[in-house]
C-alpha cells in the first residue's frame, strides 16, 4: 500500500516485465487500441449513415458495438499510462470505478443480445406483427434498460466493496476485474449473496432468454420454406458466435476469483487480455463479414 494525502493505492501486479520492452508494449496495445475503435466505429458510421441500416436489427448490433469501444476505453488508456510508469499503481476508489464500469458495460452486452434475439424471434415468427412489436419507442426503452439496469445493480454492488476493510494492497491483474474481492480482510457474506442475484438477473436470465428464444426460431424455421432458413441463418448465427463467444470470457473472469494463479504472470496477462483484446475485435468482424447489408456497404467504402 501506498498513501499520499491519505489516498489509498493498489499495485497491479498483472504486468510482465516492463523495464525493457516497455515501449513495444505500449506500442502493440496502443495499435490494437486504435483497432477496435476504428473497426468497431466503421460500422456504427455506417449504420447511422444508410437508411436501409435504420432498422431495430442495426440499431441493436450498433448500441453493441458502441458498448465494446466503452469498455475498451474503462481499460485502455489506463493500461497505457502503465506501461510508460514506473510503479503500476490505481487508487482505491479510481479501482472501484473502474470495476463498476467495467462490470456494468459488460452485463449491458448480454442484455444488448438479449434483445436482438427478441427482434430476431419477432422479425421470424411474427413478421405480420412486427412493426407493431419493434417500434421506435420500444427500442428507445430496451437500449435504456440494457445500460441502466446492471448499473442500478452494481452501483450498491461498489458501494459494499468500497467500504470493506482491505488487508492486501497488491492485485495479479492489469486491471480492476473480480479479484479486487481477495483484497478484503473478510469474506463478505453480503456480496457473495448481492453477486449471485447480479449474475441471475444481467447474466444468467439473459442467455437462458436467448437460448429459449433461438429455439423457438429454429423450430419455426424447421417447418418453414428454404428462403426463411436461409434469412434466419443469416441474421441469428452472428449474434450465437457472439454469445457463445462473450460468455466464455466472462465465465473464465468470474471462476478466477475462485482459483488460485499460480501459473506464470506472462499467462495470466495474455488470458486477462481476451477479456478486453479479443472481444471488441471479433464483433465488429463478424458482423462486418457475416450480416449481407452491413458487408455490403463496407466493401462500397472501401
Amino acid at each position: 500500500m501506498e498513501e499520499e494525502m491519505n489516498v489509498t493505492y493498489l499495485i497491479l501486479d498483472g504486468h510482465v516485465e516492463l523495464n525493457k520492452y516497455r515501449y513495444f508494449y505500449f506500442t502493440i496495445v496502443f495499435i490494437v487500441y486504435l483497432l477496435i475503435i476504428c473497426s468497431n466505429c466503421t460500422i456504427v458510421y455506417l449504420i447511422w449513415k444508410h437508411q436501409n441500416l435504420h432498422e431495430p436489427m442495426y440499431i441493436f448490433i450498433a448500441a453493441l458495438l458502441l458498448n465494446s469501444v466503452l469498455l475498451s476505453t474503462i481499460i485502455y488508456p489506463k493500461l497505457l499510462i502503465d506501461f510508460l510508469s514506473e510503479k503500476q499503481i490505481i487508487s482505491h476508489h479510481a479501482c472501484i470505478i473502474q470495476y463498476f464500469m467495467f462490470y456494468t458495460l459488460g452485463c449491458s452486452e448480454f442484455l444488448l443480445l438479449a434483445a436482438m434475439a427478441y427482434d430476431r424471434y419477432a422479425s421470424i415468427c411474427k413478421p405480420l406483427q412486427y412493426p407493431t412489436i419493434m417500434r421506435k419507442k420500444t427500442i428507445i426503452i430496451i437500449l435504456a434498460l440494457a445500460w441502466l439496469l446492471p448499473a442500478c445493480h452494481l452501483v450498491g454492488f461498489a458501494v459494499i466493496s468500497a467500504n470493506q476493510k482491505l488487508c492486501s494492497f497488491t492485485l495479479k491483474v492489469i486491471f480492476c476485474n473480480n479479484t479486487i474481492y481477495k483484497l478484503f480482510c473478510v469474506a463478505s457474506r453480503a456480496i457473495s449473496i448481492f453477486g449471485a442475484f447480479i449474475l441471475l438477473n444481467v447474466v444468467f436470465i439473459p442467455v437462458f432468454f436467448v437460448i429459449f428464444t433461438y429455439i423457438r426460431i429454429l423450430i419455426i424455421c424447421y417447418r418453414s420454406s428454404g428462403e426463411v432458413r436461409k434469412k434466419a441463418a443469416q441474421t441469428c448465427l452472428p449474434h450465437l458466435f457472439v454469445l457463445v463467444n462473450y460468455f466464455c470470457l466472462i465465465t473464465y473472469d468470474v471462476i478466477t476469483v475462485r482459483l488460485e494463479s499460480d501459473f506464470p504472470k506472462t499467462a495470466r496477462l495474455i488470458m486477462t487480455l481476451q477479456l478486453v483484446l479479443y472481444n471488441p475485435l471479433f464483433n465488429p468482424l463478424i458482423y462486418g463479414l457475416k450480416m449481407k447489408e452491413i458487408s455490403k456497404h463496407l466493401k462500397r467504402l472501401f
